[in-house]
């Protein structure tokens, strides 16, 4: 990743390290995916698929960045 700006890097770096993502690996329809748990709600974000289908790929209801609703068990 390249980042263009006149900040300082630590400016923009800064507190990085202390995000705390909630992945979670699912199924859904038959797709396994890995999503990021919105706390307090049912949704989720798709981040990436795990399917060895390469047609999965092409379905843009599992593309990533699709809001997705679940129960997770």
């Amino acid at each position: 990743m390249i980042i263009y700006s006149v900040m300082p890097m630590e400016a923009i770096m800064k507190n990085m390290d202390n995000v705390d993502y909630q992945y979670t690996e699912t199924e859904v329809d038959g797709v396994q995916m890995v999503v990021e748990h919105y706390p307090q709600s049912a949704e989720a974000k798709i981040v990436r698929l795990l399917s060895p289908n390469p047609q999965d790929y092409l379905n843009p209801k599992f593309s990533p960045g699709q809001t997705i609703y679940f129960r997770p068990n």
